[in-house]
């Protein structure tokens, strides 16, 4: 029996806008088109921000909807949003259920499949702010804010997808993980601009493996990151069974490159290593058992 096959992620914008992401796309048309040519060019997963007419992110059932319900409708694809960023984390139950309830409305609809669900908080700052005198934003991620997603996960069979910023963020999240959910991709953040975790190299791939098989031995794992270019850590990743997340979410602020351009280029890396990408389907099958 030959390898499995590699999930490929796209994320679409993140919360730059096209300030600093100046080919990220913001408009629904904009959304829809470029993550139906990044599935057409081999990603199962589509992770994308909404935003409003003003250029600013926002996370709103009726932003999302129109987007998610066209690509879905074009093409087969897992698909998810993110949660909105506050500047705390939830106080109480009450709060975290709030931050995700959009997310819990939309799978209610049928329109998504992931979860959004970091577990821990992070201060995501430049070296260039951190410089100037600035403070870059406090990602914030209570148990309150976890377990809130947790429990969205498990009432509608979506997939966690943790973001693992710091080595931390493994262990609380295997602490807090729900036996009625479905298990966990941790998503292992790196990047050479911010000034958080590890830079993309392949001590801090080990580094966060043999932690994770401590915590929660046989997840699915894969690589992805902020301001960073993964180079052959992906290739590393694919060769150790991890998966591989591209997009100008987590590309270097300014990247000349398209989305479908990273989806590409991606693609040829993993057929280059004698792989193939998978399919939604094949996606489902692997985290849902379906």
């Amino acid at each position: 029996m030959g390898a499995a096959p590699v999930w490929l992620e796209v994320a679409l914008n993140g919360t730059w806008g096209t300030g600093r992401q100046p080919l990220a796309p913001v408009t629904t048309q904009a959304l829809v088109a470029e993550a139906v040519a990044c599935v057409d060019a081999g990603a199962a997963v589509v992770h994308l921000h909404s935003f409003d007419d003003a250029g600013r992110p926002r996370e709103d059932y009726e932003l999302y909807a129109p987007v998610l319900e066209a690509v879905r409708a074009a093409r087969d694809a897992v698909c998810y949003p993110t949660v909105p960023m506050g500047p705390v984390p939830a106080a109480d139950a009450a709060a975290g259920r709030e931050r995700y309830a959009v997310v819990d409305r939309l799978a209610a609809a049928g329109l998504v499949e992931w979860a959004v669900v970091d577990p821990g908080s992070v201060v995501v700052a430049s070296a260039d702010e951190l410089a100037a005198g600035g403070d870059g934003f406090l990602y914030a991620n209570g148990a309150a804010d976890v377990r809130a997603g947790l429990e969205v996960c498990a009432r509608h069979r979506l997939v966690p997808s943790f973001a693992v910023y710091e080595p931390g963020f493994t262990r609380l999240g295997a602490l807090l993980r729900r036996p009625d959910a479905p298990r966990p991709v941790h998503r292992f953040m790196f990047s050479d601009t911010f000034g958080f975790g590890f830079p993309p190299a392949d001590w801090a791939l080990e580094a966060h493996l043999r932690l994770l098989e401590l915590c929660d031995p046989g997840a699915p794992w894969m690589v992805a990151g902020l301001g960073v270019e993964l180079g052959d850590l992906a290739d590393v990743a694919v060769e150790r069974g991890g998966h591989v997340r591209v997009g100008l979410e987590d590309a270097p602020l300014g990247c000349r490159r398209t989305n479908v351009e990273l989806v590409r280029d991606a693609v040829a890396r993993i057929e280059a290593a004698g792989r193939r990408v998978a399919t939604p389907a094949e996606v489902r099958a692997a985290t849902l058992g379906a």
